[in-house]
């Protein structure tokens, strides 16, 4: 396992991620992604909670190909896979098949608003099974996991609890290893905003204010900084934030009303020992972390996805973005990507 600081994949930046005034912009997404070359819903069902429903998925390429293929998990949760859409490039570049899918509860899949607050349905372990049965239902015996944010905290958990033998490749990108030091390290930078900012947010939220368009609006100045420092945001952002305003029930229930107002079941989840079990037999192809310079999900958030694996493990952080690497530094998110999982 390597020692040292991360990788970084763009001149780095020497301001505070803090501030961003004289920080030079991140590029965005330079040249359009391919179209899916197939998109299908799978069938799915959880017995212990009595859930039927339908998993919404699409692929670039040909899963006969002989090529491992990459399979993305999406944020939030409750995020839909809307904002990982340049990760298809690998596709187009590497001839990499890539799986995207859209985890119950939100998108395209079967919805269950009913079951807003009920911490005992929307749990990691739902979405593993779901995970898992995606892999059955698609006849994949090996492949590359991806996981951007939550989902990178639900593939970590994954190989941690579940030790599957298909996995080659794991790629975490801008997500911590415990959601307690997520929070410390959110007030900090929320810390850093305006004053007028973050008497707004504290008021909202002492009020029980946190649904309305006020909080909204101070939300986002945190966000503009700290998930995607592209002005406007890309489509695939807005469609990704637009996934949770339409249905709040995964998000909400299992994280909050804002990225650093956490109070959903998830407040107190720490794989940091757990992650001492990802060994070589694991993840026999190493790990890859990426984060971003300005990212919510800062350097100490991710450090234990480092330290605490026996697998080989490297680290890439891009100097200009923030939570959203893979929209505002599209091509060099999508060459440190490739070069992992096309390397020995």
């Amino acid at each position: 396992m390597p020692n040292g600081p991360p990788t970084t994949a763009a001149t780095t930046t020497t301001t505070n991620p803090s501030t961003m005034s004289s920080d030079p912009m991140p590029p965005g997404q330079e040249r359009p992604y391919p179209k899916p070359t197939k998109t299908g819903t799978i069938p799915f069902e959880y017995p212990s909670t009595g859930l039927k429903g339908d998993t919404w998925y699409t692929l670039w390429g040909d899963l006969s190909s002989g090529k491992t293929p990459l399979i993305c998990l999406h944020g939030g949760p409750g995020a839909g896979h809307d904002c990982l859409l340049p990760i298809s490039l690998i596709y187009e570049d590497y001839g990499i098949p890539v799986i995207m899918y859209d985890q119950i509860g939100c998108g395209k899949s079967s919805h269950f608003r009913d079951k807003k607050g009920d911490t005992s349905f929307w749990t990691p372990e739902l979405f593993m099974t779901e995970f898992e049965n995606l892999c059955s239902h698609l006849g994949i015996k090996e492949y590359d996991l991806l996981g951007q944010s939550w989902g990178g905290m639900l593939a970590a958990q994954l190989a941690i609890d579940r030790q599957p033998k298909g996995m080659r490749k794991l790629v975490i990108s801008n997500s911590p290893a415990d959601m307690v030091g997520w929070v410390k390290t959110a007030n900090r930078l929320r810390e850093a905003l305006p004053k007028d900012v973050r008497e707004t947010l504290t008021r909202c939220e002492e009020e029980g204010r946190t649904d309305s368009q006020e909080y909204e609006d101070a939300v986002m100045v945190f966000y503009q900084r700290h998930v995607c420092r592209l002005d406007p945001w890309p489509e695939e952002a807005t469609r990704t934030f637009d996934n949770i305003k339409d249905d709040a029930t995964v998000y909400e229930t299992m994280n909050g009303p804002s990225e650093f107002y956490v109070v959903g079941s998830l407040k107190t989840w720490d794989i940091r020992e757990g992650l001492k079990t990802v060994t070589k037999a694991t993840c026999p192809g190493g790990l890859l972390i990426l984060n971003g310079y300005h990212d919510e999900a800062q350097d100490e958030t991710c450090e234990a996805y480092f330290t605490n694996p026996s697998c080989r493990v490297k680290w890439v952080r891009f100097a200009l973005s923030s939570h959203l690497s893979q929209l505002e530094e599209t091509e060099r998110y999508c060459k440190a990507l490739g070069t992992f999982l096309t390397t020995a």
